[in-house]
């Protein structure tokens, strides 16, 4: 045990001297600034304890099960067929039934972002909200792990069916084979799962992040660019020229004026309900009792509806179809009109608009009984710099109307947490999962193979065909990696979607779906087979000369 122990010692060392070194050099290069000491510390403790655990805990089993020669000689080819104590215990189930509860409690109230009256974020964490995620990492883990031992155990004859157009006639002996290691490959699948849905989890979050501060952005802007017409000006015919200046898809148009509701003030965006939906990117989580789409329909078949905020909904205590009248100022007499309205649905988010009370009411009935707004207009730049677009514009329309784009948005948007810019910290967390999952399956994988060399030597020496060894190793391959792709994928999305739930409060709106870098996640997959072709590869060219060695156990 002492030279294990300054085995781990060293490793643990070397591990952490180098760990804290690529720390300090990405810290430098990303944010500009190497960390602090205690970091630092606290991380080569860690990386110790690790170490010291990987190498002493199995030595210290090794040596209480007869030694590590006996071990050797075994080959890890007849392990216990008990389960380990903790899934005997059922914590795998215990696990995911408190992550369940703690996940409701925690959402059940939403997290929240306290924001100082000065402007000043800050952000109250409730730890306890994370513990939900923790508990299903540990009780995901272990559940994969007896899925898979579980399946080896029982679905010997399926899975000889399944393994019979890889190894042929050795499919039973494979399915055999892995019946009896069932626990070495069930660990082995399930690291690489693990380390899958880490990659799964952040890659979905990430995405799911910089989607909603997009969103955020482009609420509070409005459009890529958008072009406001002077205070109290009428059309000016803005939108023709809007339209011919280079870079401009797309010009949606909408009146912003102000309707009294009782005695509240509130804003009112008049729209085309037949192309708002598209030409303001509209989304459906923005809206209640129906999705964007079908509000807008309905607004259009019935021009007299309104969609009207939540508040507002219960100050009036309406219900759909009820009427209610507003006294909107009239531009041609200077007046306000009562005009009457019938309510259709609720809207919680829309361009431009504040985030307390506001109206959504159809621009030619508006119009007809009120005259015409001022217009402002959301410019698509399809793909063209807004910043570019936005410059053209006030070259093109001069100094009167308001000009803004989403680059310069996106800067001091500040509302939320999605405010924060972790652009470089999520390089930093893709470039680390995709890293773990590809050492995952390929050396996991080459070890646990490695450890069978014994047996695919005794094959060959029998003669085995090179195609037989070859559909062997593969066919075991396939066994460990396939479960841990898609349980592990599995896992990582269920990950994605419980921090997004954990975290609606602080999304501003929140997501109505998840967002994936499908880019990213196929160059995991791809990177996963490729480590594991070059594992099985590697293995069946050197099995393919025998060492006498293996075969005497030495």
């Amino acid at each position: 045990m002492a030279i294990t122990a300054m085995e781990a010692a060293i490793s643990g060392v070397a591990g952490a001297v180098a760990g804290v070194g690529a720390a300090a050099a990405l810290g430098a290069v990303m944010f500009g600034n190497t960390g602090g000491p205690a970091w630092f510390a606290a991380a080569a403790t860690a990386g110790l304890a690790v170490a010291a655990a990987a190498v002493l805990v199995p030595a210290g089993r090794s040596l209480r099960t007869g030694g590590v020669a006996t071990a050797a000689r075994a080959g890890g080819d007849l392990p216990t067929s008990r389960p380990p104590l903790v899934l005997r215990l059922g914590l795998d189930l215990v696990a995911l039934i408190c992550a369940v509860l703690l996940l409701r409690i925690s959402t059940a109230h939403g997290y929240q972002l306290v924001v100082a009256p000065e402007g000043a974020p800050r952000i109250a964490v409730d730890y306890w909200a994370f513990a939900g995620p923790a508990l299903l990492w540990l009780g995901g883990a272990l559940l994969v792990w007896r899925i898979i031992a579980t399946t080896l155990r029982y679905g010997r004859r399926m899975l000889t069916t399944m393994l019979r157009p890889l190894a042929g006639p050795l499919a039973g002996t494979v399915a055999a084979t892995l019946h009896r290691r069932r626990q070495p490959v069930a660990t082995a699948a399930t690291l690489i799962a693990c380390a899958i849905a880490f990659a799964v989890s952040t890659a979905g979050f990430t995405a799911t992040y910089r989607q909603q501060a997009e969103v955020d952005a482009r609420l509070t802007n409005g459009a890529d660019v958008t072009v406001t017409a002077p205070p109290g000006a009428a059309d000016t015919g803005l939108a023709g020229p809007i339209v011919v200046t280079p870079g401009v898809r797309h010009v949606e148009t909408i009146q912003h004026r102000f309707a009294y509701v009782g005695a509240d003030l509130q804003d009112l965006y008049a729209v085309q309900p037949g192309t708002v939906t598209a030409g303001a990117h509209l989304a459906d989580a923005w809206f209640t009792g129906g999705t964007a789409a079908e509000l807008m329909r309905q607004l259009q078949h019935q021009p007299d509806g309104i969609l009207v905020s939540a508040e507002t909904v219960i100050d009036f205590q309406l219900q759909p179809g009820d009427r209610l009248t507003l006294r909107i100022n009239d531009a041609r007499t200077g007046t306000a009109n009562p005009v009457v309205f019938r309510f259709l649905g609720v809207v919680n988010e829309f361009p431009t608009a504040p985030t307390d009370s506001f109206l959504v009411a159809n621009a030619d009935y508006v119009t007809a009984h009120a005259g015409t707004g001022p217009d402002t207009h959301l410019v698509d730049t399809g793909g063209a710099d807004p910043a570019t677009v936005a410059a053209a514009l006030r070259q093109r329309l001069g100094a009167g109307p308001a000009i803004t784009d989403i680059t310069a948005t996106r800067g001091t948007v500040g509302s939320s947490l999605t405010g924060v810019d972790l652009a470089g910290l999520t390089r930093i967390e893709l470039g680390f999962a995709l890293a773990i999952a590809v050492a995952a399956a390929g050396l996991v994988l080459a070890v646990d193979l490695a450890e069978r060399r014994r047996i695919f030597t005794i094959l060959s020496v029998l003669r085995a065909r090179p195609r037989h060894l070859a559909g062997f190793v593969a066919a075991e391959a396939c066994v460990v990696t396939v479960p841990a792709l898609l349980l592990g994928a599995a896992a990582g999305a269920g990950l994605a979607h419980v921090l997004v739930t954990i975290l609606n409060g602080v999304f501003d709106p929140p997501p109505d779906r998840l967002a994936f870098p499908w880019g990213y996640l196929g160059i995991v997959l791809f990177a996963i087979l490729a480590a594991a072709a070059t594992a099985v590869t590697a293995l069946v060219l050197v099995t393919r000369r025998p060492a006498l060695t293996l075969l005497r156990g030495e």
